[in-house]
Formats: structure tokens, sequence, C-alpha cells
């Protein structure tokens, strides 16, 4: 009779309480479904049968049929070996056993043939399988059924418990004997089934773990995949669904006076064809009546930010205030100034409000916020704070909102009784399948055209022995009057991490570049606001031609006349903080430079990343390269449960299967937004046990 999947697994034949405790502690297995789920992390192919004079020690495992020649032991009681000399007709090797010899004597027949599965090693020229499983072959003895023999991931404890890939094997297998197809039952349309050639949920749990052979195992393996991603864009979609359909959006329906002034008359340059699609694609979702949850993405340099002042002029224009929030004091202070000078010809009422803004000016901020005379706010996490009041908020623009958390996303969101429409940006490119998995319930808008006449960076790969070449090099840049960035990965020296670090790397550079000609800033995290501003500007007005820091330059920082950039031992920097680095270079007319700088050993995968670096500047194709080498990371800044807690479905390599789910869900909400519909009725049930509604949407 089949066991509801619900059921206990110390209920389960050849578990008991004991070994539920461990399954429960150690893998987190509670049900006859969790250990169901607890699918191999890899296949060994039994079907195969090799020589012994095909064997070498770099196989992994390896299957024989051998005759058993001679059997012998030797060692004394405490170190005690069990050999057995094998043979076939390619030549001879040896089986050994160091426990449970007595059993394992038993069993071994001298002139009887065998089958023998087991990781081949080498000493002195002799190839040997320690303790190998055995099957003998007769008439009377069932050999192993052929097929690929599933691997599962298990821990030291549940091994010495007997609950190692075996044993695990063992009681799968009875498990799924518990089970049929009315138990595991198919939650999708029969329509749905047949147009993606699916297998059954049930074939998908049997074949995952037994499959005859590889096609039965792909099979399995994608059906049970895109289940993963399924109920995780069906809950995305429901969430964004219910979500504009419960809240009404402001209308921005007059293209006025301030948005007309300065798209005619003081735009400082044409908009690329990119700016211009987004633009359209956030005017149609500020017209709808709905609130507009939509992701920017656009490499460095991209032109995010005037596309972020056209829709703030679009919210003044029908009469609504406007908010930036940038993760930074220097960022929040790089947009003021972006936005002061484009509007310089226009009666726009800006201003700042960060933590390090003086009482009486914040105080001030805070009056015209609450009446609505202060038109533009730009800010950092001060934005969020209780006194923080808007008179009517209708957009917000989150730059870099990667680097905000969930519930400070929030209670920006809630600064009003409506929501405004939300525009979050980031400069780092994210991967299609991430940008789909994490904000699948916001649209998402990319500017993938960077303005004419910007030059692509020139990125050179440098080990230790090349250091005076640089050093030659940028006193050559300083002389053509340029300056240059030198990034470390440590402010002061490590007892562990073997890293060059900012206070080392200012003594090195004010050595090599003296006063007076040359002069050196510093800076790093520690430093207080207003000594990191001071150096800033000093920079900013090339007092200072070599600013030694940290990666706090990494975002907010726009120097145009900077054009060289060393990274440090770049090694230790994922490719998508050097792009970010090597983005704060390239912002003038000058030809610019980024110098990697790492030890002359290095391994596969930061060579790697040396060669992506210096081979491309497109940010997408170098965030695609850094998903297959990092995976997913918590690159939406706040972890979200479930959604990388996949136990197949692999974000570096799936998008195929990201995309047909996602396009999936849309279809069947598109045809029946409640599930109503009898054909959905047991995925509406399905849902109801898994649901872990996604909240992104409320709070981009």
């Amino acid at each position: 009779m089949a066991l509801p999947l619900s059921t206990q697994i110390e209920y389960l034949n050849g578990i008991g309480a004991q070994r539920a405790a461990l399954l429960q502690k150690e893998l987190h297995i509670y049900t006859l479904y969790d250990l169901l789920s607890h699918y191999p992390f890899r296949y060994v192919d039994r079907t195969k049968f090799h020589n012994i004079a095909d064997v070498q020690s770099d196989i992994f495992y390896i299957q024989l049929k051998i005759k058993i020649d001679a059997i012998h032991t030797t060692g004394d009681s405490k170190k005690k070996r069990l050999i057995a000399k094998v043979s076939d007709n390619s030549g001879s090797m040896e089986l050994i056993w160091f426990q449970g010899i007595q059993y394992v004597e038993k069993k071994l027949d001298v002139g009887q043939t065998y089958i023998v599965f087991g990781k081949p090693n080498e000493y002195k020229g002799t190839y040997s399988i320690m303790h190998p499983e055995l099957e003998v072959i007769n008439a009377t003895q069932s050999v192993t059924e052929p097929g690929l023999q599933p691997v599962y991931p298990t821990t030291e404890l549940l091994r010495k418990r007997f609950l190692d890939t075996k044993g695990l094997e063992r009681i799968i297998k009875e498990a799924l004997k518990l089970i049929n197809e009315h138990e595991v039952k198919e939650f999708l349309s029969q329509e749905i089934v047949q147009n993606l050639s699916l297998i059954s949920p049930y074939e998908a749990l049997v074949n995952i773990h037994f499959p005859r052979d590889e096609s039965q195992c792909q099979r399995a393996i994608y059906r049970l995949k895109l289940e993963e991603l399924f109920w995780l864009q069906l809950n995305l979609q429901l969430t964004k669904d219910q979500f504009a359909s419960h809240y009404k959006g402001f209308i921005f329906s007059k293209l006025g006076n301030n948005f007309t002034t300065f798209y005619e008359k003081h735009l400082p340059f044409a908009l690329t064809n990119a700016q211009k699609r987004v633009v359209k694609e956030i005017r149609k979702d500020v017209l709808m009546g709905k609130q507009m949850n939509r992701l920017l993405q656009g490499d460095v340099g991209s032109g995010k930010t005037i596309v972020a002042l056209i829709i703030a002029l679009m919210a003044l224009d029908n009469g609504y205030q406007a908010c930036v929030m940038a993760p930074t004091d220097i960022l929040a202070r790089q947009h003021l100034e972006s936005f002061t000078t484009l509007l310089k010809q226009l009666p726009i009422s800006i201003k700042l409000l960060t933590g390090s803004v003086v009482s009486s000016v914040r105080k001030l901020a805070l009056a015209e916020l609450a009446s609505g005379e202060l038109q533009i706010v730009i800010g950092t996490h001060a934005l969020i704070e209780d006194p923080v009041i808007f008179k009517n908020l209708g957009l917000v623009i989150i730059d870099e909102q990667h680097r905000f958390g969930v519930e400070q996303r929030s209670k920006l969101w809630r600064k009003n009784i409506s929501p405004p429409h939300v525009l979050v940006m980031t400069a780092t490119p994210i991967p299609r399948t991430l940008a789909m998995t994490f904000w699948g319930d916001l649209e998402v808008s990319v500017i993938d055209e960077l303005p004419p006449g910007r030059t692509p960076i020139a990125t050179h790969h440098y080990y230790e022995k090349d250091r005076l070449k640089l050093f030659q090099f940028l006193k050559y840049q300083i002389e053509l009057g340029q300056q240059v960035y030198i990034v470390y990965p440590l402010i002061e020296e490590s007892e562990t991490l073997d890293l060059k670090n900012v206070f080392e790397g200012q003594e090195v550079i004010e050595n090599e570049f003296p006063r007076p000609k040359y002069n050196v800033a510093i800076m790093h995290g520690r430093m207080k606001q207003v000594d990191k501003e001071f150096e800033m500007e000093r920079f900013k007005q090339n007092k200072t031609q070599l600013m030694v820091s940290t990666t706090v330059i990494e975002v907010g920082v726009n120097v145009p006349n900077a054009s060289v950039m060393v990274i440090e031992n770049a090694e230790r920097f994922g490719l998508s903080q050097l792009h970010q680095l090597r983005g704060r270079v390239g912002r003038g007319a000058a030809k610019s430079f980024c110098f990697l700088m790492t030890k002359d050993a290095l391994g596969a995968d930061s060579r790697h990343r040396m060669k992506v670096m210096c081979t491309s500047n497109d940010g997408f194709f170098i965030a695609e390269e850094d998903l297959k080498l990092r995976g997913p990371g918590n690159i939406q800044g706040t972890q979200q449960s479930g959604l990388q807690n996949f136990k197949l479905a692999d974000l570096k390599t799936d998008g195929d299967i990201v995309l047909t789910a996602r396009t999936l869900a849309q279809d069947i909400l598109k045809n029946d937004p409640l599930l109503h519909h009898k054909s959905n009725a047991l995925l509406r049930i399905e849902l109801a046990r898994k649901n872990k509604p996604s909240t992104w949407g409320k709070i981009s």
C-alpha cells in the first residue's frame, strides 16, 4: 500500500528512531518526500566493464570481471590485511581489505568469477582496489542490474553509522516501493506535459535515483529542475499580479514644462537608442495606473543617471516629488552634483539629505519636503528615517539597489499611503538568469549601449616583475596631466593574509613618487566622512595625482581626469568587482588604462579572470563569466529564504530552463489568474502546500 509523502521517516522500514534522528540532524530529512528528494550528486556507469590492462590510478571508479587466483592475509592483529590476487585475460592486480576481514574472507572462493567495482590505486607499479564492492557471477546469485549507480551526499557521522552512499541507496530503494503515481500526482495540465515532452513526477523520482541509462537520467533531471524553477516563478508572478491589482499607481499623464524645456533645450547630448528605448518603457509604465516596479541595468558609463533625471522630471510635471537613494555619501553627493549641473537652467528645488548634513540645513530640508517646496531630494539611508516626511512622493529611484537590505527599501516605500513608482538601478550587470530569478517580479530594462565617444579601457595583466615598467608608465601619464587610482584589498597588514595593504602601498608610492613633484592621497573605509570628502575633493581638483585607496572608490567616484586604474592583488577580486573598479576611469577624453597586478603563481580560475578582463569591456559578458566561476552568490543584497535552495537547478547553467519555467508560469496565470480552472486544480493544491510568497515586488 502506498504511503503519503508526508510520512515521518522513523516509520519507514530500515530506518527507525535512531537513524531518523541522525538523518534529521545531518541532512534535514524528516519525511518520505524529503528522503526521495535527497538526490544523487553524480552517477557511476555500471553498464561498462574494463580490462585490468585499462586500469589507471586517475580513474575515479572502475568495474571489472575478474577471477580470484589466490587469497592470503599479512600483518599482525593490529595491522592485518586481506589480499586477493585477481586476474582476467589482460593482466592481474590485487584487492585489499583492512576491515571486516573475517566476514569478507568467507565470501571469497579461489577460482570463482566476480564483478569488482571500486577506486583503483597504484603503489610501486602495482594496481589495487581497497575495499571493493564484490558480486559473484553464478546461476543462483543476482548481479547488480546494469545502469547508472547513484552516489549520494552524506556526512562523516552518517558513514560511521552505515549510512554512506550505499546505505542511503538501500533505504531510498525501499522508500520508492512505498509510493506510486496516485501519491505523486501530475499537477500540470496534459497539454503542457505533451508540449514539453515531460515525464511524470513519479517517473522523474524513480529515474533520478535509479536510471537504466543516461537518457532516462537526463529526462528525470530536466523535469525536476523545471519543477524547482517553476514553483519559484509561479510565486513571483502571482505576487506581482496580485500586487498590481491591489495597488493603483500614480498616472504621470503630462509631459510638462520641466520635461520639455530640459529635453529640447538643455539635454547635453543626444540620447542613445538604448536610453530612448528605456525612457519609452518607463513612460508606458507610469501611464498604466499601476505602480511601476522596474529594474534598470546599465554598464558603467551607459547613462543611467540621465534616464533617472528625465523620469524625475515627469514626476515633477505631474505634481509629485521624487527622491534618489544611494548607498554612500560620496555617491549621493555625486548624484546631487550631476542633477544640479544638468538642471541649473530650470527653477527646480534639489537638496541633499545624508547623515553628514549639518543640523540647520537638515531641518530646513525636512520642512520643505513636508510642505512640498522641495521637489527632488537625494540622500542615503537618512531618507528612510522617521522624521523624513514627503508631501506627495511619486517616484523613488534607488541606485546600486543590491547594497540596501529589504527592510531599508520597504521603509522608503512606506513613505506614502499610496505606493510611489519605483525605479531600481544597478551598474553591476546581472546575468539574464539571475534577473529572471531574483527579480522575477520586477520588469527589467537594459541600457546595453555606451554613449558615442567612449573608448574602451585598455586592460593589462602585470606580475610583480613588471612593477618598474608600471611605475615608469604612471609617471609618463602624470606628466601628460592625467591622474591615477591604486586600489589595495586591505587597509592594513594582516597576520593571516599575504596581501598588499593601503598603508604599505602609501609608503611604497610616496617613495617612488616623492614630493614636491608628486602628491599622493589616501582613502579607506575607516576614515571619517569629512576626511574622505576632503581627499576626494583634492583629487578632483588635481591637487593630488595618485589616489591610494581600498575599494571605497568602487562606486560613486567620477573624476574625468583620472585615466589609470591599478588594482593590486587583482587575483583576490571577483570579475564583477574588477569591472566596477575599472569603471572609475575612462570617464574623460583621454585614453584610459587598467593594470591588474598579481602574484606570479596563479590558479586556473584567477588566470581565467585576468584573461576575461583583458579581452572584454562588456559588463554583461563579464557578469555571465563571473556567474560561471562564483555562482549566484548573494547578489540581491539580502538573503531571501528559498531563493537559492535549489536541490538540482543551477543558475549558472540552467538559463534556458529558467526561461521555460517563467514563460510557463506567465502563460498559466494569463489564462487563469486565480487558478480556478479545473485543469489547474491539482496545481492550486500543490501551490498551497509549497507556497512561500515572495515580497520582492512589494519592496523593490
